[in-house]
């Protein structure tokens, strides 16, 4: 088996077939049960796309997930979210003839949620663009929680389908998101070591590029280069700074330079289109608005205010 086979699965039916589950029985909405997976799909590594939306409570012991170069074990449940279009790897470790699955994973296509209030909500909720190892660690409480509404799911569209079926499983499903969003608020704070380990990267990243002349050169980095730089997603990374900042990072990163732009001013000579430039505005008007919109006063203003 090519170790770079890659399945793209187009509907919930062509998933089931693939993993050698009886058909689904609703075409647009599938529960699936971990341990009905008996095996993986490929022998080697092989990744995996969905046009539908999963959301996945999984225990898998000697398997590997990974997005990107990154590595996450599943020995312990956890949470995680994928939108359509996204890529999924797995790794199978060698030498155990053990495989073991537990948890479950709810399939939605999109054609389900249409005209549903959840078809727009669904996509504010960032954790659906976060990556695979920056999953949801739930407490016992919690994983209790989400299994109950689950469960729910899948006995509504497994009973007799009548024309409250679909609002039934909808307010279900948006119960899941909600307190899945209140988790990952929570995860921010309890696991503070590693989000400030982030942030202590973070403001190491941006020192660096703005004191090697990057600024002049590139301009200000995007969320994207940051997000890449730290080995996070960048829907992670901003919605680790609103929790713990109240900002996301564009608005940090404006922050960051607005500071800059306050020191230049109060301690040298150089004008201002001159800062300007220093700090990758290619026009003036540019940079003042900001400034402006930031510190209520325009940078001539504020420097004059040292005199």
């Amino acid at each position: 088996m090519n170790s770079k086979q890659l399945f793209h699965f187009h509907t919930i039916t062509e998933y089931h077939r693939a993993a050698g589950l009886p058909k689904p029985t609703h075409p647009l909405i599938s529960l699936v049960h971990m341990e009905d997976l008996s095996k993986p799909m490929a022998e080697d590594a092989f990744s995996m796309i969905y046009d539908f939306y999963s959301i996945a409570m999984k225990r898998v012991t000697n398997t590997k997930f990974k997005y990107g170069q990154q590595v996450q074990d599943f020995d312990e449940g956890v949470l995680f979210f994928m939108s359509p279009g996204q890529v999924f790897g797995v790794e199978i470790e060698k030498g155990n003839g053990s495989y073991k699955r537990e948890g479950w994973m709810i399939l939605i296509h999109p054609d389900f949620l249409w005209n549903t209030p959840v078809a727009k909500t669904i996509k504010q909720y960032e954790f659906f663009n976060y990556s695979v190892y920056e999953a949801l660690f739930l407490s016992d409480k919690e994983e209790t929680m989400l299994n109950t509404i689950a469960q729910s799911i899948e006995q509504e569209y497994q009973g007799n389908i009548d024309r409250f079926s679909q609002s039934v499983i909808i307010a279900q499903l948006e119960l899941l998101l909600t307190y899945s969003e209140r988790f990952y608020q929570r995860q921010f704070i309890t696991r503070k070591v590693t989000s400030h380990e982030i942030l202590s990267k973070l403001e190491d990243l941006l020192t660096h590029y703005f004191t090697s002349g990057a600024l002049v050169e590139k301009g200000l980095p995007s969320v994207t280069y940051i997000a890449e730089n730290l080995n996070i997603s960048p829907g992670y990374l901003s919605s680790l700074l609103k929790s713990l900042t109240g900002q996301n990072t564009q608005q940090h990163l404006h922050n960051k330079l607005i500071e800059l732009a306050k020191q230049k001013l109060s301690t040298t000579n150089l004008s201002v289109s001159e800062i300007a430039y220093e700090l990758g505005f290619e026009h003036l008007q540019s940079f003042s608005k900001l400034f402006k919109t930031k510190t209520n006063f325009s940078p001539m203003e504020f420097r004059q205010s040292f005199n």
